[in-house]
């Protein structure tokens, strides 16, 4: 008897797309949008979704604690590494925002 195959047979692509995650997998809606003259994909992740998670917000700077709903966007024409995790306030005021909030020198850099 021959081993167990571990990868599925037609492995194309060596990384992953950010459409390979099903977005009913996380409990929310995708949509896109344009920001900047450029269209994102907006996904809104239920809370029960990201527990044990915690992400920075880059907006405000701030944590969005494991278990709290929030807003995952990345640039249409991009991939999985450039999706960035946002709370839903700091995303819908994004355009009244500074270009970026800059931390305390004691700030942890995560």
């Amino acid at each position: 008897m021959s081993p167990r195959r571990n990868r599925p047979k037609e492995a194309a692509s060596s990384g992953r797309s950010a459409e390979d995650d099903g977005a009913g997998r996380y409990g929310g809606w995708q949509s896109s949008e344009d920001w900047q003259g450029e269209e994102w994909n907006v996904r809104h992740v239920a809370g029960a979704s990201a527990q044990g998670k915690s992400y920075r917000c880059p907006g405000c700077d701030q944590l969005i604690p494991d278990g709290v709903p929030h807003v995952v966007a990345w640039p249409a024409h991009s991939g999985v590494d450039d999706r960035r995790h946002w709370h839903k306030a700091c995303w819908n005021a994004k355009d009244r925002r500074t270009t970026r909030v800059q931390r305390s020198r004691n700030a942890p850099k995560f």
